[in-house]
């Protein structure tokens, strides 16, 4: 099984050549790569590059190579809101891949479960590949069954064959650099929450083979101890992303993996 690499831009980079640069480099990286590529990758830039970066990936290596994924869908397709990004028009730019509930519209802007559950089944209705983001603010004595009540508002009335279509980015809030008081996470750690994640699923779906992502500040210093492990398929990278050298490490680290 390849490893997936998902690149969540966030709100960067400023301009649109910046954003060229950043996917000419890295193609460049798959040139040097060639039939070594053991990963897959999905980059998720800011809205309004969009549909150029669509065009650049059905170029050269891109083509075989990389997805297109968005950072966040509307509730639902028929929203007026103001600023919203419905599902069918991310359909018509050729995303496959949405992320749901990241850490930062959770904890930053918000977004309750019940609202991240609307958007995870837009996301489904419009037969996106839903990348939904799972993670615990803090360590402390109820963490466990803060997961456990996380995963079962997010997936609520779902059915065990929408859930397999899901993959799971394990986001400790904690790890991540931009909070105040991060510090790393582990893999074992990492692991332990995946384990926990991955039993909530089968105990409630039947679900045995979802595939995990681990994000939190990674890096090219600690990818590799995460992509290491068969229990982590792949890493959800954020600011790294957009540093066309650090990124470019992290894919021939993940290449060498």
């Amino acid at each position: 099984m390849k490893k997936l690499i998902v690149a969540n831009w966030k709100n960067h980079p400023d301009t649109l050549a910046e954003a060229e640069g950043i996917l000419e480099f890295t193609n460049n990286c798959l040139d040097s790569i060639g039939e070594k590529k053991e990963f897959g990758l999905v980059f998720c830039p800011p809205f309004v590059f969009i549909e150029e970066v669509a065009r650049m990936l059905k170029m050269s290596h891109f083509e075989h190579e990389a997805f297109l994924g968005a950072q966040d869908i509307a509730l639902d397709d028929k929203t007026a809101l103001t600023g919203e990004i419905s599902g069918p028009m991310l359909v018509k730019l050729g995303v496959r891949y949405v992320i749901i509930g990241h850490s930062e519209r959770r904890w930053k802007l918000g977004e309750s479960d019940e609202v991240v559950n609307k958007k995870l089944k837009t996301a489904l209705k419009n037969e996106f590949i839903p990348i939904v983001c799972i993670g615990e603010r803090s360590r402390d004595g109820n963490f466990k069954k803060f997961i456990e009540e996380q995963v079962a508002a997010t997936f609520k009335g779902l059915t065990a064959d929408e859930v397999d279509k899901c993959v799971i980015a394990y986001e400790p809030v904690w790890a991540i650099s931009t909070n105040p008081g991060a510090k790393p996470d582990t893999p074992e750690s990492a692991l332990e929450l995946i384990s926990l994640i991955r039993k909530i699923l089968n105990t409630k779906y039947k679900i045995q083979d979802t595939l995990f992502l681990y994000g939190g500040s990674v890096n090219s210093s600690n990818v590799k101890d995460f992509l290491s492990h068969e229990e982590i398929h792949g890493v959800l990278v954020g600011g790294a992303s957009v540093n066309k050298n650090e990124f470019v490490k992290i894919l021939n680290i993940a290449a060498k993996t």
